[in-house]
């Protein structure tokens, strides 16, 4: 990852799809807040990533886009949070799926039934909540533990650091990568996303 502080973007040859290298925190509410501009009601995004990835973060940013009411936070003990718009838009339902177990567990939050007015962001969705919509977009998020040798800033290991969030916060780029599912997303252009 470099220091650049600009997003950077390479696409694969399928429509829908494609890597974006988000330099900080910052680039990844800026990320955030442009896929909101491109997201609508009965819309599903699936985000999966290591504790520290971005995950809320990015969600942040989709907030901020549609222009929902409260702090967007990670919804872990109550399991999903709805945010209602204050434009006039969607709301957005803030899911975390972490603390599920089975397909048991996500029918009982009835997310289907809020689906179609909503936009629903579910972390640690994957495996778990595909069969909600045909069409969904999944974003996997990477951040980096230390450099090539395993060194986080301050000699510990990656072992020894508990996670980059408690290193440095808002600091460490975040590698998205995008992928498309069904018809909806078929011309989706995720290097306009980091325009």
């Amino acid at each position: 990852m470099s220091d650049d502080p600009t997003p950077s973007t390479s696409t694969d040859a399928a429509a829908g799809h494609g890597v974006v290298v988000l330099p900080d925190a910052d680039a990844t509410r800026a990320f955030g807040r442009a896929l909101a501009g491109v997201l609508r009601a009965g819309d599903l995004v699936i985000l999966t990533g290591d504790l520290g990835a971005g995950k809320t973060t990015l969600t942040q940013g989709i907030g901020a886009g549609l222009g929902v009411r409260g702090q967007v936070a990670s919804p872990t003990f109550i399991v999903a949070r709805e945010h209602p718009s204050l434009v006039g838009g969607p709301a957005l339902v803030h899911v975390d799926a972490y603390r599920l177990g089975s397909l048991d567990e996500v029918d009982a939050l009835d997310l289907d039934s809020s689906l179609e007015e909503s936009v629903t962001v579910v972390e640690w969705g994957s495996g778990l909540v595909e069969a909600l919509a045909g069409d969904r977009l999944e974003l996997v998020l990477e951040r980096p533990r230390g450099d090539a040798t395993g060194v986080v800033p301050g000699g510990a290991s990656d072992d020894e650091a508990a996670s980059d969030d408690e290193v440095a916060p808002e600091a460490g780029a975040r590698r998205v990568t995008v992928r498309g599912v069904g018809p909806r997303w078929a011309d989706l252009d995720v290097a306009a996303l980091t325009r």
